[in-house]
């Protein structure tokens, strides 16, 4: 009897997951379920697009990560690739630094950029041009690119 009992269970628990991921997937105009899941698939690209010319070092960082210090020389990028964690906390904040300059960014957060009821889309490939006025992240429509303020 329980033998029957917990096979009902998984096959109802089957058929709402493949229900969840039907319909998760009409929302917004995505083409596939980002930003209704955790673990989502993400691809980050940082490209040196300084106005001066200048040479940029990255150095990203999230809770458990530390991804190093990449030096950029204009037009270069940088990239890195993660899942969303659990609990849809993950964040990377990235310091930049050129000549006479240092800020830091969050270069992922998920409230901005895999919540799909925010004021941003959600991405899963994110690309971000780093000017000196603010880090800016294309848009995949070809549309305006978003840009941000400066963290510090």
């Amino acid at each position: 009897m329980a033998s029957i009992t917990n096979q009902n269970f998984i096959f109802t628990l089957t058929i709402f997951f493949l229900v969840f991921l039907k319909t998760s997937s009409a929302f917004g105009n995505h083409s596939s379920t980002n930003g209704f899941l955790p673990f989502a698939s993400k691809h980050v690209i940082i490209i040196n697009k300084l106005i001066s010319r200048a040479t940029m070092t990255v150095h990203c960082t999230n809770k458990g990560e530390d991804l190093g210090v990449k030096t950029l020389p204009f037009g270069a990028s940088f990239d890195f690739k993660f899942r969303v964690n659990l609990r849809k906390t993950t964040r990377y904040t990235c310091t930049f630094e050129w000549p006479n300059t240092k800020a830091t960014f969050d270069i992922f957060k998920v409230d901005r950029d895999d919540n799909p009821r925010g004021k941003y889309r959600v991405c899963s490939e994110c690309i971000w041009n780093i000017f000196e006025l603010s880090p800016c992240r294309d848009r995949r429509d070809g549309g305006q690119p978003e840009c941000f303020r400066w963290d510090s």
